[in-house]
């Protein structure tokens, strides 16, 4: 996999080697993957003075680390040798094994964070349907006229819907149409 990263981008990578300790490079790798840690200077701030840079460097390094951890995260890299390949050559081996080592243990909850978070739409999980047929009612023009009742499960939600004859042959033509434009577009 061809490195989506400039030499720049490790030279800053590079810095992680005044860090104190391990822990405290995990806990950077965990503070700057979240997007509010580098809108605010104090997390730079305080980057600068455990590793005793400038604060300009400190920031760069953050953003760095956030689009690392993003990188990974999003093209759901989960071997080490899938984060290794992004390094170059020259890179410090053992910060590189480090640094992957933590990639590889925070991913898996920065990647569920991200689903749960993620807007969408929502997932039907079951359905249930029938037809009902009135026969009584207190207008004449209104018994024995059938209706569907569909019953939705999405998520935690249930939604009942009834239709008349007429709205549900709407709709089945309406979906008989999408069906069809998405056939083409699959087709092509």
């Amino acid at each position: 996999m061809a490195a989506p990263f400039d030499e720049q981008f490790f030279v800053s990578l590079e810095l992680l080697l005044k860090s104190p300790s391990k822990d405290a490079l995990r806990e950077l790798f965990s503070q700057s993957y979240q997007q509010v840690a580098l809108e605010g200077g104090r997390l730079a701030q305080r980057t600068a003075e455990d590793l005793d840079i400038p604060f300009a460097q400190a920031q760069q390094l953050l953003q760095c680390l956030h689009s690392l951890a993003h990188h990974v995260v999003f093209r759901g890299l989960t071997r080490p040798q899938q984060i290794q390949d992004l390094f170059p050559a020259s890179f410090h081996a053992s910060l590189k094994n480090l640094i992957t080592k933590i990639l590889l243990e925070l991913s898996p909850a920065w990647r569920s964070e991200a689903i749960q978070t993620h807007i969408s739409l929502p997932q039907l999980k079951a359905f249930d349907w029938r037809v009902d047929m009135v026969t009584s009612s207190d207008s004449v023009s209104r018994m024995a006229v059938p209706s569907c009742l569909l019953s939705l499960q999405l998520g935690e939600d249930r939604v009942v819907v009834e239709s008349s004859r007429e709205t549900l042959d709407t709709m089945l033509d309406g979906l008989g149409r999408l069906r069809q434009q998405l056939a083409l577009v699959a087709g092509k």
